[in-house]
């Protein structure tokens, strides 16, 4: 059946490629972007209807009902979008191959240095990538603790209706993403990293609505819309998460998406409703995918500010925002209502989660409202300070020991200040240093010599008028926002630079100004040093991207020994619970032997706490049934009769005469962020 299911998914991918043609304008970048968002679309709202009906492990139902709600969807955007021919999607491509061509001819021996070396970073780049998702397992920890173990236990329930997990993400997050996963890994025949996918095609579509929002704002200037493209492409902090199952990704995909449909709406005249519609419904889809777009709102509306607001009378302003709005109300209903805030409401009492959740990450662990000023302050501070490093390049004692020097007289500054950025903890999920540990900076990187040597710099001459782009001055306000939302909303974390891949998309527009401003741009004769300058750092944010790939300890494509001292294996050659328990190595032991221990199609009892892995637990080929005893802040259940094995923690369980100890490794305990419990397993039957 492996094969019908594949050919079912690229008959889909291929179906939904033609509807595109039916509602967009003759564009490669919307044709890319309008299949994107009709495709995610129709598996979200298809993975709702199937959970209702306890459909979600069916096959053969995914299949043909996503064509379904595909179909429906096209059909209606079509009704809004009268006397749209489609095109023909192949000539097209030749035709932009050609102006591909003739782009690149013209260039200067400088430029055509710039974008060859671009081009060639990521190239290698994909390659390894591409070969990263499809032949290494995933191992990040929120994952193993809720994302991948929750899409486990709704393929193996068949639904996605609340069921009390060990973890409270399993519950508490949006189940958008779920469907997506969910159907990549069905119709691929249960491959595990089919969950990838998703998250490795909205790093491509991300790139590809960059490239259009450029073109949007800087009037179809070729080599601005390929710069800021290719440079965001190779934003460490972006990087890293194209290979993993970490949600913020897709986030940033959506919001490309919402930001590309508005920037083109107000580029069209006569202005063309469709980019209304289309937005409504990335909008939507976006807030159903995770809470923290609530954080981007205030940005969005000023982005909405700019393209669909501003008008010569309030009658037209009030024609399109009432489309807009109306699409927007639509989209929520669509895909962000049925995702899950309205049942955490039911259970938790709040959109979000248990009230446990919220004081551990959210803006209710400041307390009062002065304290909150005051250290959401500093961690506007802390943030700016976290970007200012050589990201990628600092995996290598020569970068570390670089990276070191040039940040002294931050360092001095702050003591100067007395800004008591590490002393002050009490708004930290983990205290801010300005000599992160390795474990921090590697895998949740910022935006690496790009950010603090050129976006920084060009937003700086735009916020004090040197250089006047009036879509930057936009830009550069939701790009501020996103900011001090992300630093006054939550404690300071020192992974938090897997959320400024966001704040990233605002940010990486500001190196368009290179090629489109008189007073900025590389395109005229002389200016050797700003030619120089430029070059450097373009250098530089290639070797550090490529750094940051190939350096990954996460997914090493070679074996490599780190800074801190760990030799770690390739990826590619490591044992899958080796590889899966790399941020908590001392769990290693006991996993291996559960593994070794319990046959691959048991039934398990799980009497764990919210911090323990548990997707590792399902087996190399996911066949273990595993049934939670232990659900977040409920109480120990009784052990089902179907299970054959509990596996459980002392702390959750008193072992007794005949379990087997399979332990932790305690000498791992300072090393470790969260050090894990002591693992017994009971044989029942």
């Amino acid at each position: 059946m492996t094969i019908l299911d594949l050919l079912a998914l690229f008959l889909f991918l291929i179906y939904v490629g033609r509807l595109s043609t039916h509602i967009c304008r003759p564009s490669l970048t919307e044709w890319w972007l309008t299949a994107f968002l009709l495709g995610a679309g129709s598996v979200i709202l298809t993975g709702f209807i199937l959970s209702a009906l306890y459909q979600t492990a069916n096959t053969p139902v995914w299949a043909g009902s996503v064509f379904v709600t595909a179909t429906v969807l096209s059909l209606i955007l079509k009704r809004l979008i009268p006397n749209r021919e489609p095109f023909g999607l192949w000539p097209l491509i030749q035709q932009r191959i050609q102006t591909f061509r003739a782009w690149f001819r013209q260039l200067s021996g400088y430029s055509r240095f710039l974008f060859s070396i671009l081009f060639g970073t990521l190239a290698v780049i994909a390659v390894t990538n591409v070969l990263l998702v499809l032949f290494t397992v995933p191992n990040e920890w929120d994952s193993m603790t809720g994302h991948l173990n929750r899409v486990m236990q709704y393929v193996q329930r068949g639904t996605m209706r609340h069921f009390g997990g060990t973890n409270w993400n399993i519950d508490t997050y949006p189940k958008s993403v779920c469907t997506l996963q969910i159907y990549a890994f069905l119709m691929t025949g249960h491959f595990e990293n089919g969950f990838k996918f998703i998250h490795h095609l909205s790093y491509w579509t991300a790139i590809v609505a960059v490239f259009g929002i450029v073109q949007r704002i800087g009037q179809n200037k070729l080599s601005a819309s390929f710069f800021c493209a290719l440079a965001y492409a190779l934003l460490p902090d972006f990087l890293m998460q194209a290979i993993t199952t970490e949600t913020d990704i897709v986030l940033t995909a959506y919001l490309s998406v919402l930001l590309y449909m508005l920037f083109t709406y107000q580029t069209t005249n006569p202005r063309d409703s469709r980019y209304l519609y289309l937005a409504g419904m990335a909008f939507g889809i976006a807030f159903g995918h995770k809470i923290t777009f609530a954080l981007l709102l205030p940005s969005v509306f000023v982005i909405m500010m700019y393209t669909v607001f501003l008008s010569p009378s309030w009658t037209i302003t009030f024609g399109r925002t009432w489309r807009l709005a109306g699409a927007i109300a639509i989209g929520v209903c669509l895909w962000t209502l049925p995702t899950g805030y309205l049942k955490n409401i039911e259970v938790f009492g709040h959109p979000i989660g248990p009230p446990t959740a919220l004081k551990h990450q959210s803006v209710e662990r400041a307390g009062s409202l002065h304290n909150l000023l005051e250290q959401g302050s500093r961690n506007v501070v802390r943030y700016g300070y976290d970007h200012v490093n050589l990201d990628g390049l600092r995996n290598l004692e020569i970068g570390a020991e670089l990276n070191h020097a040039i940040r002294q007289p931050l360092v001095v500054l702050e003591d100067k200040l007395h800004m008591r950025l590490d002393e002050e903890t009490d708004f930290s999920i983990q205290p801010f240093a300005f000599d992160r540990k390795f474990v921090f900076y590697n895998a949740n990187p910022y935006w690496g010599i790009f950010g603090f040597g050129l976006i920084f710099p060009l937003l700086f001459l735009v916020l004090i008028g040197y250089v006047r782009s009036t879509p930057h001055l936009f830009l550069g306000l939701a790009l501020g926002l996103h900011f001090l939302a992300l630093s006054y909303s939550a404690p300071y974390d020192p992974f938090k630079g897997r959320y400024f891949i966001e704040t990233g998309l605002f940010g990486v527009t500001f190196l368009a100004l290179l090629f489109l401003h008189p007073r900025t741009t590389v395109d005229v004769p002389k200016r050797t040093i700003w030619k120089g300058y430029i070059g450097l750092v373009t250098v530089l944010g290639c070797l550090s991207a490529l750094l940051s790939v190939f350096l990954n300890t996460r997914v090493l494509p070679f074996s490599w020994t780190a800074l801190d001292g760990k030799s770690y294996p390739s990826a590619f050659e490591s044992d899958r619970i080796k590889q899966m328990t790399l941020g908590r190595p001392d769990v290693y032991v006991p996993y291996k032997r559960f593994d070794e221990l319990v046959p691959a199609n048991a039934t398990v009892a799980l009497a764990t706490i919210n911090d323990d892995y548990e997707y590792p637990l399902y087996g190399p080929h996911l066949s273990r049934r595993l049934i939670v005893i232990n659900p977040f802040e409920q109480g120990l259940k009784p052990i089902p009769k179907s299970a054959n094995f509990l596996f459980f923690d002392k702390s959750v369980m008193s072992p007794q005469p005949g379990d087997i100890r399979l332990g932790t490794d305690t000498t791992m305990r300072k090393t470790v962020i969260v050090p894990g419990e002591d693992y017994y397993l009971r044989k029942l039957k």
